[in-house]
């Protein structure tokens, strides 16, 4: 089995996947079983496209990757444009599936009623969004969930770390967030900021490798994207713990770490799914597959039976 972990350090996605199936002879990342059981299957063949959150990226990149090596004449094309982004290619029709770090907002299902288009919600894993400053920061351990409202709201002011502790440095604070489009600038708006506006100062991208990259060049950065991220450069990143409890796999799947735990979707078009016999299989194989790629990316799974809920959802659609 390939270490994703270690694999999304150098390839954790550009602007867009286009991990086609052209003829990778690897072993899968589910393991022999999988591949042999599949091999037994007849081949398919086509194109699928999807778009959609940065966070949920990770996930789809490695199935995309072992879809190719069972079903080498389909190619899968996964765009990053955001969650926002993503849902706007969905309302126009333009892909067959739309990954997403929120659930879809009432606007755009609004938008897709209109547009005749219907489409089922699936839940892959969960995600703890993680809160991160630079290696070199030796005085930010802990923020509480007020500390990083104050922090992140814009107030007119000047953000110093001495604002939030007199014992910290009297050093102007360096934002990454990610950009507008991204479900997870979405969740932290309201979770933390409560529809209040971000600091003016922020660098915004939807490229989570963008805001990693700032924040290592920076010892008084400070960010937040997807725990997948966080795992992926845990070397070079430093998690902070928010109201005492650090992001990990038992603290997601728990809900001790509040307000901060989220789940992960991925949005189908019904009349896409049923129709197309490749965007099916791909999407038969993404929930068959996606509680081990979670796992493996930094993510945490579901219980075995919300996967099989999900797999009798699609079955539906047929």
């Amino acid at each position: 089995m390939r270490n994703w972990k270690f694999a999304m350090a150098s390839t954790i996605l550009g602007s867009a996947l286009l991990l086609g199936a052209c003829g990778s002879t690897e072993e899968t990342a589910t393991g022999s079983e999988t591949a042999d059981s599949a091999s037994d299957e007849a081949v398919v063949e086509g194109s699928v496209t999807g778009d959609g959150s940065s966070t949920v990226a990770p996930i789809l990149e490695g199935i995309v990757e072992e879809y190719a090596a069972v079903q080498p004449e389909v190619q899968v094309t996964v765009g990053v444009s955001g969650t926002g982004g993503g849902f706007e290619k969905f309302i126009q029709g333009e892909t067959a599936f739309s990954n997403a770090s929120r659930p879809i907002k009432e606007e755009e299902a609004a938008a897709l009623e209109e547009a005749g288009i219907e489409y089922t919600e699936f839940l892959l894993a969960y995600d703890g969004l993680s809160v991160v400053v630079n290696q070199e920061n030796d005085w930010v351990e802990d923020l509480t969930v007020e500390d990083l409202k104050k922090l992140w709201v814009e107030d007119g002011s000047t953000k110093m770390w001495s604002d939030i502790n007199p014992e910290w440095p009297d050093e102007e604070v360096v934002f990454y967030a990610p950009g507008t489009a991204s479900g997870t600038y979405d969740y932290f708006n309201e979770v933390i900021l409560e529809e209040e506006d971000i600091v003016e100062s922020a660098t915004l991208s939807e490229d989570d490798n963008t805001l990693v990259q700032g924040i290592q060049g920076d010892p008084n950065a400070i960010g937040f994207f997807g725990y997948a991220y966080y795992i992926a450069n845990q070397d070079t990143l430093k998690v902070v713990t928010i109201d005492g409890v650090e992001p990990t796999p038992e603290t997601i799947e728990s809900g001790d770490y509040s307000p901060l735990s989220r789940p992960l979707f991925t949005y189908a078009n019904n009349a896409k799914i049923a129709e197309d016999e490749a965007a099916y299989d791909f999407m038969q194989f993404t929930l068959e597959n996606a509680g081990q790629m979670a796992e493996a990316v930094g993510y945490v799974p579901l219980a075995v039976e919300d996967y099989e809920q999900g797999l009798a959802d699609l079955e539906a659609l047929k």
